[in-house]
């Protein structure tokens, strides 16, 4: 009798071990398919992802620029005047939020401060159009670097009165070691680096500089090169400073010229047309 109970009590415990073991392994497979789950990589859709990037949208700037300035980079200022409510609102969200030098990256400040430039210089024109040259806008009363049409605040940001000159040699040449931006930022004259007819973006913004500074020195308009001579834009020699922190002129030059010049070569530079780029 003894012997029978203890046999039974064996029997339990063995089902009761084999119930606990199997109870283990469930548990187990649920916390491995929930584990299994939560690995999964978080989809975002467009509009999700373009919330993580700092800054405005770029993209009705440059619809505006595709839609009315051509591959020379000659302004339809008519046709922007047509889309002025649509540029006037670019502009507010670029008045809204200047850039934040902790939280944005280089490139997202430098196509904010370049885009802003282009964009505010159109509106500049289309505000006082028609006109023969930029330079005979901004104060009725111009000095010469004091009040000029560069130091003329007519654009607000962040509630802060700016100027193109701020933009330009206060923030991009102060800030940023990036000659490139020259060959990015139009004056709206003949002779400034044509305007590229797409807004810069943080994401290919490296790429369109280099573009736009083969195109400059290349074009064979502005600049005119050959092996032992080049007529140079007289941006070269009003900020040549820009381009010789790392070398020569000539050196600059080289890195983007299709022709080789020669490191002695003559230099000589081209006066600048300050007529308008209206197509």
């Amino acid at each position: 009798m003894k012997k029978e109970i203890m046999n039974h009590i064996k029997t339990y415990l063995l089902a009761g071990l084999a119930f606990f073991y199997l109870s283990c392994q469930n548990s187990n497979s649920e916390v491995k398919g929930n584990l299994k789950d939560e690995a999964k990589p978080v989809e975002m859709n467009s509009s999700e992802a373009a919330e993580v990037v700092n800054g405005p949208n770029h993209q009705p700037w440059s619809d505006l620029l595709k839609k009315h300035v051509n591959s020379s980079g000659m302004v339809d200022y008519e046709g922007f005047i047509k889309d002025k409510a649509k540029l006037e609102a670019y502009l507010k969200t670029l008045s809204s939020a200047r850039p934040d030098k902790n939280t944005w990256s280089r490139e997202e400040q430098l196509a904010y401060w370049i885009n802003a430039y282009n964009a505010f210089t159109v509106k500049l024109i289309v505000d006082n159009y028609p006109t023969k040259s930029i330079k005979d806008l901004g104060p009725a009363l111009k000095i010469p670097l004091v009040s000029d049409v560069w130091h003329y605040k007519f654009f607000q940001i962040e509630g802060e009165d700016f100027s193109l000159d701020e933009i330009e040699h206060g923030i991009l040449r102060k800030e940023f070691d990036e000659p490139r931006i020259h060959f990015a930022v139009n004056c709206a004259s003949i002779s400034c680096p044509p305007l590229l007819n797409e807004a810069f973006f943080p994401s290919k913004l490296d790429q369109q500089l280099n573009s736009q500074a083969v195109a400059f020195i290349n074009g064979g308009v502005r600049n005119k090169i050959s092996q032992n001579s080049v007529q140079l834009s007289s941006i070269f020699s009003w900020f040549k400073g820009d381009f010789t922190d790392n070398g020569s002129l000539i050196d600059f030059l080289n890195k983007y010229s299709k022709v080789k010049i020669d490191k002695n070569a003559k230099i000589s530079y081209l006066d600048y047309d300050w007529n308008l780029n209206k197509q």
